[in-house]
């Protein structure tokens, strides 16, 4: 992507035609009250502490990914990390001294509205504690040009629950939205059974997709698995985002979910982050795959 010679969404009507967008959701006609057209970037899984195999460039690949979002040309309305900030330590000191650091990198980013959901490896451990402490809440909504927003917890509890508070909660906000409103909902983990075996699943996720089956427009946009997924449940699209750190196996591809070996003739290969643009007609949000460095 040549952000510096090519408009955004010029370059995504160019990459339309090599299948690089991929569209989720109805189809539509009519324009939301109060839309306008915007995207936001998503980013998951920087697992910043991360040390070793298969990564010999742990130290510096979040770095690299700030850089080439502070390289989007138009700059994105707002970014959205989805989870595993951090990686899993037993030692509270030294989960908060790794959030800190990575609160440190990230604050290099020109765009200044950055939103953040915790992954098991920041919050499962103590409930959330820690992550709140630095990035505030864990269950949120929010509504921006004409788009409601929810971002949910489904990792502070161990047993990777949402749990019926958190449920109820999501049934009454959702409430407030007509069957039509635009949503994107947020999650670290799937909220369908994708692996179970492999932790990828939510407990009690099929009741937050039979909360949200009413509403017509809306997406989920998670992280987790470390790659990107696809999957509807009835009309509602999920899409897995790829990871920051290290790549995951194909679902239930093998026995373990041992990381993807690093490749050194393709560093990076298998990471990256996303744009995604909401049309002001109602309609499909266009997702677009960028690396996190990209090629010569």
């Amino acid at each position: 992507m040549t952000n510096s010679t090519i408009d955004r969404r010029q370059f995504l009507k160019l990459a339309g035609l090599g299948g690089a967008v991929f569209a989720s959701g109805l189809p539509g006609f009519a324009h939301a009250q109060g839309a306008q057209d915007f995207y936001f970037v998503q980013l998951s899984d920087t697992h910043w502490g991360f040390e070793g195999e298969p990564n010999p460039d742990a130290k510096v690949t979040l770095e690299k990914a700030v850089a080439s979002v502070n390289a989007l040309s138009p700059a994105p309305d707002f970014i959205m990390f989805t989870g595993d900030l951090t990686h899993t330590t037993d030692d509270p000191a030294e989960r908060r001294r790794r959030m800190g650091e990575f609160k440190e990198i990230i604050g290099a980013l020109k765009v200044k509205d950055v939103r953040f959901i915790p992954g098991e490896h920041d919050a499962s451990l103590d409930r959330g504690a820690a992550f709140k402490e630095f990035f505030g809440k864990t269950i949120y909504s929010f509504d921006y040009k004409g788009v409601h927003f929810v971002a949910l917890d489904n990792v502070s509890d161990p047993a990777a629950s949402l749990g019926q508070e958190q449920l109820d909660w999501l049934k009454a906000d959702l409430a407030k939205q007509k069957p039509e409103a635009r949503i994107v909902v947020f999650t670290h983990r799937p909220l369908f059974d994708l692996a179970p075996q492999w932790d990828w699943a939510t407990r009690d996720g099929a009741k937050a997709v039979e909360i949200m089956m009413p509403y017509k427009n809306l997406t989920v946009f998670y992280g987790h698995i470390h790659q990107e997924h696809h999957q509807m449940t009835g009309h509602i699209a999920h899409h897995a985002a790829k990871s920051l750190i290290f790549p995951l196996p194909a679902p239930g591809s093998q026995p373990r979910r041992t990381p993807l070996a690093w490749n050194p003739q393709a560093p990076y290969s298998g990471l990256g982050f996303r744009e995604i643009e909401i049309k002001a007609a109602y309609g499909a949000p266009e997702i677009n795959e960028l690396p996190v460095v990209k090629s010569a």
